[in-house]
């Protein structure tokens, strides 16, 4: 049984939900927890158009969310869309998108957030939505205020962080992953090469989450 009945997931991208953290949705949703994806943009301007290539600028956010719909269904949790503009979140007011979030987890009630580590999460969308989340976690009632774990991908992570608090062995949920990726057919490819070389496939086994105590 999961220590966690409600659970969100605030990432940016159709596909950050399976690529950073789809062995641990798995898990938790297998654990009994409800899972809820709150994806920010429908990733419309992404560069990837599938290889060999099926969409174009004007189709690729159809693909993308029919994607993620499929990998969703794949791993057993929900999808709601925040309705941000793709590449576009770091221009929005702060704060607006604190109030945002802070308004909607208020009304979720969730028992752990999962979002990106701001400042280690390498796209500029990454960093500014998991700010706002954070930010957010922060200004609820400290009894109303979730656990929050943080996706970190930068390759300074380490060095200035220190280990995650988390480590999840996803090696049992791992063909469950997998499935998931090869729905997001338009955006796979550069994942399916990490999966290919055996060096990789093993540190991809185990997803690593940062705390908020952690968080400089």
């Amino acid at each position: 049984m999961s220590d966690y009945k409600r659970v969100i997931v605030i990432f940016p991208h159709p596909d950050d939900e399976t690529f950073g953290a789809g062995g641990t949705l798995a898990s938790l949703v297998d654990a009994g927890s409800k899972v809820t994806y709150w994806c920010g943009t429908l990733g419309e301007m992404g560069r990837n158009m599938g290889n060999p290539v099926f969409a174009n600028r004007e189709t690729l956010s159809t693909y993308r969310k029919k994607e993620l719909d499929e990998a969703a269904g794949v791993l057993g949790i929900d999808v709601v869309h925040l309705g941000y503009r793709d590449k576009t979140i770091e221009f929005e007011v702060l704060e607006e998108m604190v109030t945002h979030l802070r308004t909607k987890l208020e009304e979720a009630k969730p028992d752990l957030v999962i979002t990106h580590f701001p400042g280690y999460a390498v796209h500029p969308d990454h960093d500014a939505l998991g700010r706002a989340a954070v930010e957010a976690v922060k200004e609820m009632k400290e009894e109303e205020r979730p656990d929050v774990w943080m996706h970190a991908i930068s390759n300074e992570t380490s060095e200035d962080l220190g280990a995650p608090a988390i480590l999840k062995d996803i090696s049992d949920y791992w063909d469950t992953k997998w499935k998931a990726i090869r729905t997001h057919l338009s955006q796979a490819d550069g994942m399916v090469d990490l999966i290919n070389r055996e060096d990789q496939l093993e540190r991809l086994k185990t997803e690593r989450f940062y705390t908020l105590d952690q968080l400089q």
